[in-house]
């Protein structure tokens, strides 16, 4: 498995494929994140622990799962939904990044796609799991309520929704910046983790269960990581599963 993802992460003799699939009719909608890996930052190439582990113990995808991806960023998760064998679909923000996963990936030069995904979702048919990881959560309320209910609407009766991240009131960050839509979300953010990021959403567990109260929470978990030297902080998001009734 390791062997794998590291072949998958450095590929070698990649070919240029000219034959982007950027969905008709959309920019990226978040120009801060598109000049982000234009500057070549944010670069995760491995795959999220805490998402591969969630995924493998609570939803167990087949060969035969078809599995969507909100906001892909580098690609870090693709290897690890490559090496599962599933029908691996992605929308994402930048057209930046996507061009550049499309040569990395020509396998899923149709399915990797440049969109806004608090809009109808490009794809038609339904999914069996929809994975979201610190995505969904750089949005206002009102975005993220769209953007859930796109979820809903595009699962299979049964399927599930994991999201890994979301970052939480706790985080030091949600003292800093600027209240941007609403209270829960902050802009502005003079700070290593979110500069020059745009919107940043923090949620309590109130927050989340309303947001998600459509679906059957099968899982919730705070994480709380403090750090002492040489600042002291805080640090703390959501994982949240759910599942949309049948």
């Amino acid at each position: 498995m390791l062997a794998f993802f590291i072949k998958r992460i450095h590929p070698e003799n990649k070919k240029h494929d000219k034959h982007h699939h950027i969905h008709k009719g959309t920019m990226s909608f978040s120009n801060e994140w598109d000049q982000t890996y234009k500057d070549n930052a944010h670069q995760s190439i491995w795959p999220w622990s805490n998402l591969v582990s969630l995924v493998m113990r609570y939803a167990r995808p087949s060969s035969t799962s078809r599995v969507l991806e909100l906001g892909c960023g580098a690609g870090a998760n693709i290897p690890f939904f490559e090496w599962l064998k599933v029908d691996y679909h992605s929308i994402e923000g930048s057209e930046t990044i996507v061009k550049m996963l499309q040569e990395n990936f020509p396998v899923y030069k149709d399915t990797l796609v440049a969109g806004d995904f608090t809009k109808p979702f490009p794809f038609e048919g339904q999914f069996d799991l929809i994975v979201d990881r610190a995505s969904i959560t750089h949005n206002s309320t009102t975005a993220i309520k769209r953007a859930v209910g796109e979820v809903y609407k595009s699962l299979k009766p049964g399927g599930q929704y994991i999201g890994i991240n979301w970052f939480s009131t706790d985080h030091y960050c949600y003292k800093l910046g600027e209240q941007a839509d609403d209270v829960y979300t902050r802009t502005k953010i003079n700070a290593a983790d979110f500069s020059g990021l745009g919107n940043v959403h923090f949620s309590d567990e109130g927050h989340l269960r309303d947001l998600f109260k459509d679906f059957e929470l099968e899982f919730l978990t705070q994480e709380k990581v403090q750090h002492f030297e040489p600042n002291k902080y805080m640090r703390s998001s959501w994982d949240i599963i759910v599942k949309k009734p049948v």
